[in-house]
């Protein structure tokens, strides 16, 4: 196999990776995110959504890149913002103002997954794809909506959310 070859083959198999890693961190993102709003903790719930959000962002430097890219960045800060909310959840035991950095922190790292999600949707689904490329107004619109319910989603569920186990 030459060396383009396994170049391909790299990146589809860590493309898929990323991307598989990227849907359960979303997925099980929004589970947690229920707990929060439910005020119950979802311990297991939270380690899977914790371990592949992280492992979506540093996979994501994985790819052969020669330049700081908006993902990068995203990338960037979605590890500083989960590196808080681990240790507010692992090490500070949500006390105090912890809780509502674990809260915040978790809420945020999935609306950048979902952000990041919704570019990509736009980027390679034909039909979005094609709405975008007559207006950036869909997109944004889409994007705009999104983090507005996120916003709003995460100041109930720091309201709600207490330290109890599931």
């Amino acid at each position: 196999m030459n060396s383009h070859m396994m170049l391909i083959t790299y990146i589809s198999t860590l493309t898929f990776v990323h991307v598989l890693l990227s849907l359960i961190g979303i997925g099980s993102g929004f589970v947690v995110l229920f707990g929060l709003l439910t005020r119950r903790r979802l311990d297991r719930w939270t380690a899977i959504f914790l371990s592949t959000t992280v492992a979506t962002s540093a996979t994501g430097f994985f790819f052969p890149i020669h330049k700081l890219t908006p993902g990068l960045v995203i990338g960037i800060i979605s590890l500083v913002v989960l590196a808080l909310a681990i240790t507010a959840l692992y090490v500070s035991h949500l006390a105090g103002a912890w809780r509502w950095i674990y809260v915040f922190g978790s809420v945020f790292a999935l609306y950048l997954n979902v952000f990041v999600a919704i570019a990509q949707a736009f980027r390679n689904i034909p039909a979005l794809r094609e709405m975008a490329t007559q207006s950036e107004s869909p997109f944004r619109f889409t994007q705009l909506t999104v983090v507005t319910l996120f916003i709003v989603l995460a100041i109930v569920a720091a309201k709600r959310f207490r330290v109890a186990h599931a």
